[in-house]
This record gives structure tokens, C-alpha cells and sequence, in this order.
């Protein structure tokens, strides 16, 4: 396995997507929070602060999508998913029996296929990891979180058409 299995796969369109949201959390979204603290920090009394707090706990979940969203546009390889060769790599669409049901899932970051129905699985997660590299016919299995170990058997691998 290459070094490229870790570094994260986006499309054109879902990096544009995302740096028009990492624009907009990073001018208007934070000038909107901090009008909405400064109001609530007018209301007095910060401790029974209701509209206080919520604001803040707002302001820590955008700075964390901030800093999530700078560091996957820095570091995502962006282009075209890549073009199937049957092996299971990040950006591929991937139909497997998975604990004795079949399932079709990209394997990559959500952000790829923010909008779409298909299931996306990390390529960093469990299931992401076990079958890595494999090709169509092949058979694995990995540990679920619970200590269970689940069966896996890919069927197919396609190139992911957004």
C-alpha cells in the first residue's frame, strides 16, 4: 500500500464546495457568532446565560469545522476519482458482502459525496482498512468495535461517477 491511501481524495466539485464553506465560516459566520455572544454577553449575568453558552458551544463546533475543512483542502489530492482497475482504493465505489449482507459504499471522505445516497465509508475506518488494496474476488475480515470479527468479501469495484 502506498503513502496515498493516506492522504485524502476530493473531487474538483467538492473542493470548490468545501472552500466556499471554509470562506464563508471564516468572514460571515464568525462575524455572526460574535454579534450573537456580544448580544447574549449584554444580557448580563453569564453563568444562567442560556443564549450565552449556546453561542459559545456554536462558536467551538465552527472553529472545529474551520480547522477540519483548512486542513483537508491543504492536504486532499484533488482530481478525478480514480479510474477503477478492480483494486479497492480511496475515491472507488465498492460492492461487497459485508457480515452476510451485500452493500455498495465509497470508500473515502464523506465530503465527497456530501448530497448523495451512497454510504461512504473512511478508508481509515475498520472496514476502510480491512480491504484496502483488495481485489474483486478476494476475502478478509476485521474487528468491529465490539470485538466481533466480520467477514468481507468484495464483489466489485467501480470508479465513482458523483
Amino acid at each position: 500500500m502506498s503513502n496515498d491511501a493516506q492522504v485524502p481524495f476530493l473531487t474538483q466539485e467538492a473542493y470548490d464546495r468545501l472552500a466556499s464553506e471554509l470562506e464563508m465560516l471564516s468572514t460571515t459566520g464568525r462575524d455572526e457568532i460574535a454579534k450573537r455572544i456580544e448580544a447574549a454577553r449584554e444580557e448580563g449575568d453569564l453563568k444562567e446565560n442560556g443564549g450565552y453558552h449556546a453561542a459559545k458551544d456554536e462558536q467551538g463546533k465552527q472553529e472545529a469545522r474551520i480547522r477540519t475543512l483548512e486542513h483537508l483542502l491543504k492536504t486532499a489530492k484533488v482530481g478525478e476519482a480514480p479510474e477503477s482497475r478492480g483494486i479497492v482504493e480511496p475515491g472507488t465505489v465498492v460492492t461487497a458482502i459485508v457480515a452476510g449482507g451485500e452493500e455498495t459504499f465509497l470508500l473515502g471522505s464523506r465530503e465527497i459525496a456530501a448530497g448523495d445516497d451512497l454510504d461512504v465509508y473512511s478508508e481509515a475506518s475498520p472496514l476502510g482498512t480491512a480491504i484496502m488494496g483488495l481485489k474483486v474476488g478476494d476475502k478478509t475480515a476485521y474487528e468491529a468495535p465490539n470485538g466481533r470479527s466480520i467477514a468481507v468479501e468484495v464483489l466489485k469495484v467501480d470508479t465513482y461517477a458523483g
